[in-house]
């Protein structure tokens, strides 16, 4: 009798255990009418957001991570709730995040976590010295970065909350600039190609490697724009979502229309967005920012699988969720608010002019960030735009009465004056 209830209380342990260890199936599925992202066979369609944590006054050494749990459970339960307000199910995070925080996102707000390394975008120390400019034909280089790689799928591939990986962010530019300010967007060049195949036949490497250590997760990568879409083609086959920074106003344009044609392969938004200040007029135009980023989740909308258009589109990231007052200087300037255009274009037409700089990176935030408390915490303000993405998250494409008219429609009737008076 002892031994009975001994061996029964064993197995529930077991079984308990084995529910706590357990992880999603993420996979990618292609069928004839386009590319989903699928949860443990249940379509997910991604309503993201880049998020970050860095109060007034920090730039990208802060990491919300070094501080107290009671800290960080503040802050993330300020900002996760207003997320999961909004209709966010997937937030970009880089890593630096511990497992358990990406856990307690996901447990307390449903909210899944794409996890991004960064693969050399801003530089690597190779044998004690700063290479600013990642080389990735270097054999060094591919020793280390596939070496993290695979030791980030080691530690987070049973971690509840994870949705994918993504590699990189914009790393084709970085073959063009040294450190993280953005610049104007460079041309593709004879000279690059050589150095760009070498890019993205690592990332390949590195996805291949990843997924033999993890195989219930997808791999996406993380392009600027369409740059090198033809060597991509040939050299990032084992690479599952084709993940992209893309920043041409109101419309993604051809976008869809190229991966599908070249690619195959499902196509994420992996940055997009409208600043909150006008290079013109010098103020804060929180409606015009709105406007760009309605018109953006409307072509995403529609050019999801099996509404007719590309069908390849699986979501997208909003870029983001709160101001950065570092972007503008990195090391300098910490507490003000800058409102320098750092680069310019013209797909922003409502403040643009022919040789002057419209963007403000300092201004993207769909929330004002407030000052820093005495806790080393902030409050947000939402803006015109996070009513606006609030509601067109309520739309779901995969309903069964979705398609081209009912997207319509349901755009047509979001009220942006109604966002402007919350």
């Amino acid at each position: 009798m002892k031994n009975s209830i001994f061996y029964t209380l064993l197995i529930l342990f077991l079984i308990v255990g084995a529910c706590n260890t357990s992880t999603d199936k993420i996979f990618i599925e292609e069928t004839k009418r386009g590319f989903k992202l699928k949860v443990n066979n249940k379509d997910f369609f991604i309503n993201g957001m880049n998020w970050d944590y860095f109060p007034i006054g920090t730039n990208y050494e802060y990491s919300l991570w070094n501080q107290s749990d009671e800290t960080i459970k503040k802050a993330l339960d300020s900002e996760m709730s207003l997320l999961k307000e909004m209709g966010v199910n997937a937030i970009r995070q880089y890593t630096g995040v511990p497992p358990k925080w990406i856990k307690y996102i996901y447990k307390n707000y449903g909210i899944y976590t794409m996890l991004n390394h960064s693969f050399g975008r801003y530089g690597l120390t190779i044998d004690g010295k700063l290479m600013e400019n990642t080389q990735y034909g270097d054999s060094r280089v591919e020793k280390l970065l596939v070496s993290e790689v695979k030791e980030l799928a080691n530690n987070y591939k049973n971690t509840p909350g994870l949705l994918m990986y993504l590699l990189g962010n914009e790393n084709n530019y970085g073959l063009f600039w040294e450190g993280a300010e953005t610049k104007n967007i460079p041309s593709e060049d004879k000279t690059s190609e050589k150095l760009a195949t070498a890019l993205y036949k690592l990332f390949n490497k590195a996805a291949i490697e990843m997924k033999t250590i993890d195989k219930n997760h997808p791999v996406a990568m993380c392009n600027g724009d369409l740059m090198f879409i033809d060597i991509i083609a040939k050299e990032c086959k084992d690479v599952d979502v084709f993940g992209t920074n893309v920043y041409r106003g109101i419309s993604f344009r051809d976008a869809f229309e190229e991966v599908k044609k070249q690619l195959n392969k499902p196509i994420l938004f992996t940055e997009f967005g409208a600043d909150a200040f006008n290079a013109l007029n010098k103020t804060e135009d929180e409606e015009d920012q709105a406007y760009y980023l309605k018109g953006n989740w409307k072509e995403i909308y529609e050019n999801a699988a099996g509404l007719g258009n590309s069908e390849n589109c699986i979501g997208g990231f909003t870029f983001q969720f709160s101001d950065g007052w570092w972007k503008y200087g990195q090391t300098k300037n910490l507490n003000v608010h800058d409102t320098n255009a750092s680069w310019a274009n013209k797909g922003y037409a409502k403040d643009f002019l022919p040789e002057v700089n419209n963007m403000n990176e300092e201004w993207f935030g769909i929330c004002e960030k407030g000052q820093t408390n005495k806790e080393g915490l902030y409050s947000l303000k939402p803006r015109v735009a996070y009513y606006v993405l609030k509601e067109v998250h309520q739309f779901y494409p995969y309903a069964d009465d979705a398609n081209q008219t009912s997207i319509n429609e349901y755009f047509k009737n979001i009220n942006m004056a109604e966002a402007v008076n919350k």
